[in-house]
């Protein structure tokens, strides 16, 4: 069974617009499912084939003449010097076009799950030439198969969807929680620590072991457990480091491994020349709740609501909800999120920036309280202006506070 992902209308857009579609993210987000159930009928290769794979590093040029286009490629990380010969090709193609008056259609649609290095070779040899699209596991729109919008905390634009919001108890969210949402797990409801054990195992095979010494895998196993045990918290590599038996400067290179491979986010801290005392390290979030319970040991959706990580889990789950919301519609995340924490420990979990404009959100994984906005005030020294803030929480409604915070349901997330 195939779930439609909302991210499928800016692989189509792009796909009139540029000779060339670049998707990256973790392992087992959906990419190639999804561009073959998109381009049906386009041939695929992947260069998880060795043979394929030597041919396209020996001989970019012979394997690109070899296969013709439109072309799928996947796994486009194992073969730096395709995107020079990609990017050779769709000159040409560019320069005929002008001759003939014609225009450039589609001509390659590459994937691939390192992402940092993926944008960044993008980014470098495919410039002006390719969209690049990142894919997260399934929302939770797209798991129930209901039509989603990028989430903007704005309050008429949520009173917008109210018709379309389908309650969820907070029994049902640690669910979801629990489960997270790699797509062949969710749809085909395979044995989870068969799945979670294969996609670690998998994930340190084929990505973390080109990185780091082979001898320091079991180390970077353990890593993960302790990394998984922090999220929703500030990042202190020290601490980490320390736990985990490694020096602080190798656990900030780890750090950046897990990051660039789309398991985890860092979400910076908000500041300005103006603010000298706000905290400057990141908040560590997975992107996957589902592989970060797994990680820590949970055995159930009840026992995890009802441990002291509750809290950290439902901002987690939050976070990717509005991460994935927000890259499904093809837009970043580096200008639009944010946290604020300063030295007197005052903190807003998220501040949303959107045409100049601060949106202070709180996230409470019970019902929210009477002063659970009592820091949003302390935003007022930005000098921007300041639109109602949110405090999602798992009520059954949106409903004011005051005239300057309403309580939004977690369920109102993306949709």
């Amino acid at each position: 069974m195939y779930y439609h992902r909302q991210l499928e209308k800016t692989i189509l857009k792009a796909a009139e617009e540029f000779a060339c579609i670049t998707l990256y993210g973790a392992r087992q987000t959906g990419k190639s499912t999804m561009v073959r159930n998109l381009f049906d009928g386009v041939e695929y290769v992947s260069l998880d084939n060795s043979r394929e794979r030597e041919l396209a590093v020996r001989d970019p040029e012979l394997f690109l003449e070899s296969h013709g286009v439109p072309l799928i490629i996947d796994e486009i990380q194992k073969a730096d010097a395709l995107m020079e010969a990609i990017k050779i090709r769709i000159d040409e193609a560019k320069l005929q076009s002008v001759k003939t008056g014609g225009s450039v259609d589609l001509m390659y649609i590459l994937t691939g799950s390192n992402t940092h290095k993926i944008r960044q070779k993008a980014s470098e040899s495919l410039a002006g030439r390719t969209a690049i699209i990142e894919v997260g596991s399934l929302s939770a729109c797209e798991k129930q198969q209901i039509e989603g919008d990028m989430f903007v905390p704005d309050i008429n634009l949520l009173r917008e969807k109210k018709s379309r919001f389908v309650y969820k108890n907070r029994f049902d969210v640690f669910e979801e929680i629990y489960k997270g949402g790699m797509p062949e797990y969710w749809i085909n409801n395979i044995d989870r620590t068969t799945f979670f054990d294969s996609y670690i195992t998998t994930y340190l095979e084929k990505d973390v072991s080109r990185l780091i010494n082979v001898g320091k895998l079991d180390d970077f196993r353990r890593f993960l457990m302790i990394v998984s045990l922090r999220t929703g918290q500030q990042v202190d590599f020290a601490e980490i480091g320390r736990a985990v038996g490694i020096d602080s400067r190798t656990a900030k290179s780890w750090i950046s491994i897990l990051e660039a491979s789309g398991i985890i986010m860092l979400l910076q801290p908000y500041a300005t020349n103006l603010s000298k005392r706000i905290t400057k390290s990141p908040k560590l979030y997975f992107l996957d709740t589902g592989l970060c319970a797994y990680l820590c040991g949970w055995s159930d959706s009840r026992i995890l609501e009802a441990s002291p990580m509750a809290g950290a889990f439902f901002e987690t789950y939050v976070v990717s909800e509005m991460v994935k919301s927000i890259r499904n519609a093809g837009q970043r995340i580096e200008y639009t999120l944010y946290y604020y924490r300063d030295r007197d420990q005052k903190e807003v979990d998220i501040i949303y920036i959107a045409n100049h404009t601060i949106y202070p959100i709180e996230i409470k994984k019970g019902i929210g309280k009477d002063n659970a906005d009592k820091n949003f005030d302390i935003l007022k020294q930005y000098k921007m202006p300041i639109a109602p803030g949110l405090i999602i929480d798992t009520g059954d409604s949106l409903m004011p506070l005051n005239r300057s915070s309403y309580y939004c349901p977690v369920g109102m997330v993306g949709l």
